[in-house]
């Protein structure tokens, strides 16, 4: 006969944003409906459509890892590691006192170290083979982030990178809570990492037309389920949460943010780039999210939605909420914070776990900014402008990726009891 599944909590929260060099700020600058997007400074980008990003700003890799290290690895790695070491301090993890063979480390990234890769390519063109670094491709590659975190930190435990495109944190979450349901770890930490903003990546979604062109009006340019919406805007940053079963976190007197409930996973197999027009990959990961969880729609109060701010995504994701929350009376209300971070790509799910997470801790719900006219289909209270207070019982959050790959998951109060 199986075990039972082990209860898993959130004790600690870390991140880094184009609003805030920590969660905290974050958190703060997305109650007042700040916007972190701005003109692009980490190139030129002038022969660009788009010009406008989601950077964050006034970060010092040196205060989170040695000069040396910073040198060797690539800015997504550099933000993992410092939301990690926050995660850690706002659990009150003390790694010495632990068993560090029975903590581990789930981040991914939805495209690693694609700046380092640009810049070593420039490196080999001008000056040929030899001035590659050595450090190339570990410095590049996805894993890196989570491989990073483990050596400065000492975690022995599972250590895995997922990469499913803007469903990564999501995901990386997902494993993580599986992991210590199941016996594989006692702690996690888990999330997301990116720094995309660079040429290649910004010519390549501007290729797609898939970015905003909203240049003049950058604080305007991500507005999700908004009428006018032409785009998503590209940021940076990371989130990563500190996961812990039930037993480790009351056994070392851990305060307890949120339980993670429930995890839906689903493909839309439908086309790589674009979601299903039915909704029907967004529908099935809610509900299966929901089953995982063993709650009812009405048992959730606050979705963070993916809410991209492109034409076709946040239509289609408003229908699907609006299927799997059928009655009025007890739909929820939703939010997309993209439309102050800007879409952060591979770490969108972990920094909006994050989010999620301090919703249900603190009763309160962001808002959706530049909401001035919302589309038309979009039945939905999208919470337009300013934050809410309301009793968060549950959140949930999506996440969704290129290749129609879905994944949801669900916070909930940790003495929540269902009715």
């Amino acid at each position: 006969m199986n075990a039972p599944r082990r209860r898993v909590f959130v004790t600690g929260v870390g991140a880094l944003s184009p609003v805030g060099l920590d969660a905290e700020s974050t958190w703060r600058s997305l109650l007042e409906g700040r916007s972190g997007i701005a003109p692009i400074t980490h190139f030129d980008s002038e022969p660009f459509k788009t010009k406008i990003a989601g950077e964050v700003k006034g970060f010092e890799a040196e205060h989170w890892l040695d000069f040396r290290d910073v040198k060797k690895t690539d800015r997504f790695t550099h933000f993992a590691v410092a939301a990690a070491r926050m995660a850690v301090e706002d659990a009150s993890l003390e790694l010495d006192r632990l068993d560090r063979d029975r903590i581990g480390v789930a981040v991914g990234s939805g495209i690693g170290g694609i700046a380092l890769l640009e810049r070593q390519h420039e490196a080999y063109l001008e000056r040929g083979p030899r001035r590659i670094s050595p450090f190339f491709i570990p410095g590049m590659i996805l894993n890196l982030a989570p491989g990073f975190i483990s050596i400065v930190l000492g975690l022995r435990g599972p250590n895995s990178s997922v990469a499913t495109a803007c469903a990564t944190g999501n995901h990386a979450i997902g494993d993580a809570f599986r992991m210590i349901q199941y016996g594989d770890a006692d702690a996690m930490l888990a999330g997301g990492t990116e720094a995309a903003i660079c040429p290649m990546a910004v010519g390549g979604f501007g290729a797609m037309k898939a970015l905003s062109t909203r240049n003049d009006e950058p604080e305007k340019a991500s507005r999700p389920f908004d009428a006018a919406r032409d785009g998503f805007v590209i940021a940076e940053g990371c989130g990563v949460l500190v996961l812990e079963s039930e037993e480790h976190a009351e056994k070392r007197g851990a305060r307890k943010l949120a339980e993670v409930r429930g995890f839906g996973m689903s493909a839309d197999a439908y086309h790589i780039s674009a979601p299903a027009e039915d909704g029907n990959g967004m529908i099935r990961v809610m509900r299966t999210a929901l089953a995982d969880a063993g709650m009812q729609p009405r048992h959730i109060d606050y979705v963070n939605a993916h809410g991209t701010s492109t034409p076709a995504g946040d239509g289609i994701e408003a229908k699907a909420i609006e299927t799997v929350f059928s009655d009025p009376e007890t739909r929820p209300v939703l939010s997309s914070t993209k439309s102050m971070t800007g879409h952060l790509l591979g770490a969108a799910g972990g920094l909006e776990s994050v989010i999620s997470v301090l919703a249900v801790h603190r009763d309160q719900v962001p808002p959706t900014i530049n909401l001035d006219e919302q589309d038309a289909e979009v039945r939905i209270d999208c919470v337009p402008h300013k934050a809410r207070s309301l009793s968060v019982r549950a959140a949930l959050s999506n996440s969704f990726g290129f290749g129609g790959t879905n994944a949801t998951l669900i916070f909930a109060k940790p003495d929540l009891e269902l009715p």
